[in-house]
């Protein structure tokens, strides 16, 4: 009768441990979400692709976009260089998306990671109450 016990209480003991390892890794990923949701603008960059302009401040994103290599058989001179209007309005348009997106990845994150953290956390607390009933009765 002491086999049973011991293989139950090796699986609850490797359901805790994966419940403290899963709360490891959410614990720290909803914190840098929270701080990418407190400032958007200079979140993450972990799903940015490539080098982008800078959208700190429109004269950064101006210099970026003028100073951008022209691309294959282009001169100066045949290259579009848009006027301030124009670029005022690509920097806008260019500075809401990214806000935009790193909210939404900052929200989704902290949801999917909260759930993860309470679903780890139930699991770990009815697994080692039920390894202390277990070691109880053996």
């Amino acid at each position: 009768m002491e086999k049973p016990h011991r293989i139950a209480m090796i699986y609850g003991y490797a359901v805790c441990l994966v419940a403290i390892i899963t709360l490891l890794i959410s614990v720290p990923n909803m914190v840098n979400s929270l701080f990418d949701l407190a400032d958007p603008i200079h979140s993450g960059g972990y799903y940015s692709p490539g080098r982008q302009a800078s959208l700190v401040s429109f004269e950064n994103y101006k210099m970026d976009v003028l100073s951008a290599p022209l691309g294959e058989g282009k001169t100066g001179t045949e290259a579009y260089v848009p006027d301030d209007q124009t670029l005022r309005a690509m920097y806008e348009a260019a500075r809401a998306d990214k806000i935009a997106s790193a909210l939404h990845i900052a929200r989704r994150t902290i949801v999917v990671f909260g759930l993860l953290t309470v679903i780890s956390v139930l699991l770990f607390i009815f697994h080692f109450r039920w390894i202390r009933a277990l070691s109880k009765t053996a």
